[in-house]
């Protein structure tokens, strides 16, 4: 069901309320749900397309594109690191609070939702708060690489309005004379902790989601397109399962058809007033 006027919504809230009362509910969230907190999603209204995204092939084989990744990663991180939660993510952190919500599977790599209070949190696509060593193993708290970079790199400059992507990084002007980072232990190459166009969700994590949602009797998904199979597997679960399945995104999803309910409304304002009536 789509929502065209503030009684429609009103009353698809309370539909879906009603599917989820007296459930133990999984979250399911996408970039949709951090637009709010300033940081763009990879698709719908107001996204700013890529069409160079960085793969791991890439990343791994490409020194120049690495460089380039570095400097706009870093500027970007600054501006997203200072990204707050909002009132979608406060919302799912009282419900876990209260009891209602097993646990949250974000593909953002933001950390909001740990910012926010929740507690139960699967980051299938890694965090920006952690930077690894292939080479070694070692693994860094991303504010160690950031002095690291400007010790390296003493004429790189913050602005103080950057326009963000999704996962933190911006298009630097010039990449000439930037040095990369490399671990302190062992000289080897540095990788933030998030999954790469190319690489696959680390099976451990998502076990760890599979085990979520089997642990639950009822699937929001909130803010994500569902367009990356990861996502899409995980509610085609919830589906085998007929358990209430309940999609909340502003635009189309791949798995509108299997839900109870879909509302097309912001995560702001839809998830605090599913709070609100399942309080």
């Amino acid at each position: 069901m789509s929502v065209s006027n503030p009684a429609e919504l009103s009353a698809t809230i309370a539909h879906a309320a009603e599917l989820l009362r007296e459930k133990r509910i999984a979250l399911l969230t996408g970039a949709g749900i951090s637009t709010d907190s300033g940081i763009p999603a990879y698709r719908g209204e107001g996204a700013r397309t890529r069409s160079d995204p960085m793969t791991i092939q890439t990343y791994l084989g490409d020194e120049a594109a690495r460089r380039r990744y570095w400097v706009g990663g870093h500027l970007g991180w600054r501006a997203f690191a200072r990204a707050e939660p909002n009132a979608g993510h406060t919302a799912l952190a009282q419900l876990e609070a209260a009891g209602s919500v097993s646990g949250v599977i974000t593909q953002n790599v933001d950390g909001l939702h740990l910012r926010a209070g929740s507690t139960h949190v699967i980051e299938v696509h890694g965090t920006m708060r952690r930077v690894l060593c292939l080479q070694c193993g070692q693994v860094f708290d991303r504010r160690d690489i950031a002095v690291q970079i400007e010790e390296l790199n003493p004429w790189i400059t913050v602005p103080e309005n950057i326009a963000l992507a999704p996962d933190g990084d911006v298009l630097p002007e010039s990449t000439e004379g930037f040095v990369v980072p490399v671990c302190t232990v062992c000289a080897g190459m540095l990788k933030p902790d998030v999954v790469f166009f190319g690489e696959y969700v680390p099976q451990d994590r998502f076990r760890a989601a599979e085990s979520l949602l089997r642990s639950s009797t009822a699937l929001i998904v909130a803010g994500s397109s569902l367009v990356v199979n990861s996502g899409v597997r995980l509610v085609e679960r919830a589906r085998r399962r007929n358990i209430p399945l309940i999609i909340v995104n502003r635009e189309p999803t791949r798995a509108d058809a299997w839900a109870h309910v879909t509302i097309a409304a912001g995560t702001s304002d839809v998830l605090p007033a599913l709070q609100e009536l399942l309080s």
